[in-house]
């Protein structure tokens, strides 16, 4: 994805100079991670002009053939005024897939769903991981950096069902853990969203990791008209806010609208109303605040080349919804679902989006899909003393950015907020060759 962008508050500082000397960092490569050692070798001076406030510093390690490696570009706070401007500085991550399918008769991997715990986030996704029968199932693997992932197993076995997938799931204020999925099929053939429960998120439904799902699991609904025929299929988000439950669902057998549910317990519902007009799976739905005020975030998709989003003051009421981004290649060409990466508490200010994991394939059946991840960051543009702009290509992981070189590069490097168009401030001289690893400081 190209040429979008997302605002950032101004922190430039109006210093003229600062010591630049290297220092210990934790430097990442598109394969793997490397430690950095100190050196207090300067590498340049920063300008006497009070916007040269960054400075690019040198890390021992060896970063992607072709590209300068920047690290320390994270997206910062929640900013409404540019997702509701619809400029978003989004950069694919260079490694396409992000995960892709374990060996096995069937591979399939898709519909993933992010949440973030003490030591990193834990990634959940519905798939065909390898397995020798093609039935979708729960897995989840944990990653603190979005580089590297561990610990990747099955969560939930299909049991009764066909198929169990388009999981999304959260952590509770306590602790706990709840995740809603898409049960197939139900008693009358349809799909219906299924609830889990977990005190520790290693037990489910009072059963351990892997959980088999029953038809006991399905959530129950009053107020919606024929709930029993409806065929809810990969359009269940869930939002959990003071004390209440809201599902987020769409409904095959009467498509067009994005519906709400409301619960106390997470599985008896009560029908509420239509919160969106539109042909659209929704997939996630996050809170934030910024400015004193709440602001709702929802992630969809339809099938198609685009992932899309709308955002409203109101969990009740969506509107005008906008492109977040359209297929890279043919890789991706077919997107099945989208799970927000965020960052910090939702009731506090501050709360981030680092960007969204997809599930994507090559071809219409849908049948051999990978996980991509697309990145919200900083935007660095190299800047040489001819005035020749060289702009970021891709991302590796939420916090670092390859710009691309053929040759070393000489001038300066100009420092833009997640809108791509705010200045925030430049670095004075720098040198910068492909390979490298530099970190953003100011």
């Amino acid at each position: 994805m190209r040429g979008q962008s997302l605002s950032f508050a101004n922190f430039v500082d109006g210093r003229g100079s600062v010591d630049m000397k290297l220092r210990l960092i934790e430097a990442s490569v598109a394969a793997g991670t490397v430690l950095a050692m100190t050196s207090s070798v300067s590498l340049s001076a920063l300008a006497s002009d009070s916007a040269a406030c960054f400075s690019l510093i040198q890390t021992s390690g060896t970063g992607a053939a072709g590209y300068a490696q920047i690290v320390g570009v994270k997206a910062g706070p929640f900013n409404a005024s540019a997702w509701n401007a619809g400029t978003l500085s989004l950069l694919p991550d260079i490694r396409r897939p992000l995960l892709q399918p374990r060996e096995g008769t069937c591979r399939n991997i898709y519909a993933p769903s992010v949440v973030e715990t003490e030591h990193g986030w834990r990634v959940f996704y519905g798939a065909w991981d390898g397995v020798p029968t093609c039935n979708d199932r729960i897995y989840s693997a944990m990653t603190k950096d979005f580089l590297n992932f561990s610990d990747r197993h099955t969560v939930i076995e299909h049991g009764p069902f066909q198929h169990v997938c388009n999981v999304n799931a959260l952590r509770l204020p306590d602790g706990q853990w709840r995740m809603v999925c898409t049960a197939y099929p139900d008693k009358l053939g349809r799909n219906k969203p299924a609830l889990f429960s977990s005190p520790d998120g290693r037990t489910w439904n009072a059963s351990s990791e892997p959980c088999t799902a029953s038809l006991k699991d399905i959530v129950t609904m009053t107020g919606y008209k024929n709930y029993d025929d409806a065929d809810i299929n990969g359009m269940n988000a869930l939002l959990y806010e003071r004390g209440q439950y809201t599902l987020y669902f769409g409904d095959f057998r009467n498509f067009g609208k994005v519906h709400q549910a409301v619960s106390k317990d997470g599985r008896s519902y009560t029908y509420e109303r239509s919160v969106l007009d539109g042909a659209y799976a929704v997939n996630d739905v996050k809170k934030f605040r910024s400015k004193s005020k709440s602001w709702y975030l929802m992630g969809l998709h339809m099938n198609t080349d685009k992932l899309f989003y709308t955002l409203s003051e109101n969990p009740n009421s969506f509107s005008g919804v906008k492109v977040l981004q359209g297929n890279i290649d043919s890789v991706d060409r077919y997107i099945v679902a989208i799970g927000w990466v965020t960052q910090g508490e939702q009731e506090r200010s501050g709360r981030r989006v680092l960007g969204y994991l997809y599930g994507a394939g090559p071809d219409a059946a849908l049948a051999s899909n990978k996980i991509f991840a697309t990145w919200l960051q900083k935007k660095i543009v190299l800047v040489d003393k001819d005035g020749r702009r060289i702009e970021p290509q891709y991302s590796s992981g939420p916090d670092r950015q390859l710009l691309p070189l053929t040759a070393p590069f000489h001038g300066r490097a100009d420092v833009y907020a997640e809108d791509g168009r705010t200045l925030l401030g430049s670095t004075g001289p720098i040198a910068l060759k492909a390979g490298g690893v530099y970190a953003l400081e100011r």
